[in-house]
């Protein structure tokens, strides 16, 4: 038997697979498919204060090895997801981890308060929005923005908080410092990279907002080197993401450092996707006679 236990800011995971905020909902349309609790943990849809749309269509396209989103953190709000979701994704057995996004300090201050009291077992700060009060900047792309949002609401939060890093940056790295140094618990990345398709008939963007994130298998090599960069420069857990398809995947990212890894866009065209990593895992330790998962962690050889 393999141990698949991870444990993450005193939080133990039945396996290191996490579906990833945004592609997984709260659960529920899965679990019509297989028992999410099954999971090592599911990250919540962004939340914010208020309920919003999201942005106008079209927000989805397909590209060679990935996918471009534009939503816009389309969700509920957090007090519909505290009474109507939160009760569902915490009978799942999975850790339950709240996804919160916010436009300036004050929401993400508050949106962390109010989720601090409530049943969820951590809690993802998403640094990769817009920061209004900054003119459209995002905190989370430079070291001293995200010393300062970490720190904040660091003050107010009573749950182990990780926070989700952008890509889109100089150095990764200098950014993990700067949120450990700040009072993170962990950090999760990558975010998904800036990019844009055009349809040349169209002479246009093909996403109605121009630009948007690239995810799935066409960011893994980012998203590997950033891993491992952060491993080396934080003592933090790191949990790592994009284009994780396989269980093979989930054990290069381990090697470069990853405690956990979050599955997301292999979710949208396979609802079973994260399950089958997850049994993928099992089997490839197994057949490498690897008892344990955490044996795994920071492994990768360099010589």
């Amino acid at each position: 038997m393999v141990n698949t236990k991870v444990n993450i800011a005193g939080v133990e995971f039945k396996n290191p697979i996490i579906a990833a905020s945004g592609t997984f909902g709260f659960g529920r349309e899965y679990n019509e498919f297989y028992d999410v609790g099954k999971l090592g943990g599911i990250s919540s849809k962004g939340l914010t204060l208020l309920p919003r749309q999201g942005n106008a269509p079209v927000r989805i396209a397909e590209t060679p090895s990935g996918m471009l989103n534009s939503v816009g953190l389309q969700n509920p709000g957090v007090e519909y997801f505290i009474q109507n979701e939160l009760p569902f994704m915490k009978s799942t057995g999975a850790v339950v981890i709240a996804n919160a996004a916010g436009a300036c300090e004050d929401d993400y201050v508050e949106i962390v308060r109010v989720l601090s009291d409530t049943d969820v077992d951590m809690i993802e700060l998403n640094i990769s929005c817009p920061n209004v009060k900054k003119g459209g900047m995002a905190f989370g792309v430079d070291p001293d923005g995200v010393a300062h949002i970490v720190k904040v609401v660091r003050k107010v939060c009573k749950k182990p908080l990780i926070v989700k890093l952008t890509p889109n940056v100089a150095d990764i790295a200098q950014n993990a410092l700067a949120a450990e140094r700040a009072g993170a618990d962990a950090v999760s990345l990558i975010n998904t990279v800036a990019a844009m398709a055009v349809d040349f008939k169209k002479r246009k963007p093909v996403l109605a907002a121009v630009t948007g994130g690239l995810s799935g298998a066409a960011v893994k090599p980012i998203a590997l080197r950033m891993v491992y960069e952060c491993r080396k420069a934080i003592k933090i857990p790191v949990i790592g993401m994009g284009g994780i398809m396989t269980g093979t995947d989930v054990g290069e990212f381990m090697l470069c450092g990853a405690t956990a890894v979050q599955v997301g866009t292999a979710n949208i065209f396979d609802p079973f996707a994260a399950l089958t990593i997850a049994n993928e895992l099992t089997k490839l330790c197994e057949s490498d006679n690897i008892n344990d998962v955490q044996t795994l962690i920071g492994g990768l050889s360099v010589d």
